[in-house]
């Protein structure tokens, strides 16, 4: 049953994105002034206060929490592709000199977005784990 071979993959793919996601979650209450600078880098937003990033942490954080335990998919997962798609997409600039500094890092993204879609798109048969 296609079910069952896809239970296992499906849960290790969300829990790798997790993982990347709650640590940038924390990044936000542990280092607010580092939020600040990539939202002035990357969305071109003005310098944030530590209260607003701890505001946008929380936020993140309880959605992060909903997708790990596959809580409505459809806006969890689908929240999830979607920040890390404009996280993707707003560091179009690095991509363009790989080699400057540590810019191929940000190649990363595109795998764990391709993981994050397929996670999407295959939502429905995630099921292990899950509270839905």
């Amino acid at each position: 049953m296609l079910e069952e071979k896809l239970k296992w993959p499906l849960f290790i793919l969300r829990l790798g994105v997790f993982i990347v996601m709650f640590i940038w979650t924390l990044d936000k209450f542990v280092r607010p002034e580092h939020t600040s600078a990539v939202f002035q880098k990357f969305y071109l937003m003005p310098a944030l206060s530590n209260g607003i990033s701890y505001l946008i942490g929380t936020i993140q954080a309880l959605i992060v929490i909903g997708f790990v335990i596959g809580f409505k998919k459809r806006f969890t997962y689908g929240f999830i592709l979607i920040l890390h798609g404009v996280s993707t997409l707003s560091s179009y600039s690095q991509y363009f000199h790989p080699w400057d500094g540590p810019n191929i890092l940000f190649f990363a993204a595109w795998p764990m977005l391709s993981s994050i879609l397929a996670l999407y798109m295959l939502r429905n048969y995630d099921k292990l784990l899950t509270v839905d």
